[in-house]
């Protein structure tokens, strides 16, 4: 309840005009329920971003899911669909609690800190996706290159700037996959 309210609100306002008291509010719990589970806004917003991933707040990891085991399963041409799915599902979630976690890094260290181990947490995640997809260990280019063009500021640009639906974008991003990765 309360990660869910600080999943919108972080979401929808950002970092600075999302508040502990807001997150309460929103949750319809007092402020001191939501400071009994998390210490600060910043781990708020870190267990946030967490739970947006996933998409709820069983203890599994992404690696753990079902959906991330499919991506090994199918043709070629439907694991990267899976793939491109996923992608697109995962930043539809977490779009807008990132931005509000790269606006809270510019001005906290230690949230600096926390964006930087998110995205090598991403990189691994998009390494072990990858090898599932192709059935190989991937190369650090075709890493570098899923990684970088299939990262949530991305998908920001195309469907939050410039208009992109998430379907525009996921078969997109399947083009992509598919160009990115030796056959």
């Amino acid at each position: 309840m309360v990660l869910a309210a600080a999943v919108r609100l972080f979401g929808e306002h950002g970092w600075a005009a999302t508040g502990m008291r807001d997150v309460a509010r929103e949750a319809g719990v007092s402020v001191e329920t939501v400071y009994a589970g998390f210490r600060s806004k910043g781990e708020l917003l870190m267990a946030a971003l967490d739970v947006a991933v996933v998409g709820d707040a069983r203890p599994e990891t992404l690696a753990e899911r079902t959906e991330f085991a499919g991506l090994g399963s199918g043709t070629r041409q439907e694991r990267i669909a899976a793939a491109a799915r996923l992608v697109t599902v995962i930043h539809r979630r977490t779009a807008g609690v990132h931005l509000a976690l790269r606006e809270a890094a510019a001005s906290n260290a230690d949230l600096a800190e926390r964006l930087r181990d998110n995205q090598r947490r991403r990189r691994v995640s998009v390494g072990q996706g990858m090898t599932h997809v192709t059935g190989r260990a991937v190369t650090q280019e075709e890493l570098d290159g899923v990684w970088a063009v299939l990262g949530v500021e991305v998908y920001h640009l195309l469907t939050g700037l410039s208009g992109w639906t998430p379907q525009q974008y996921e078969h997109w991003a399947a083009g992509v996959i598919d160009r990115l990765l030796d056959a």
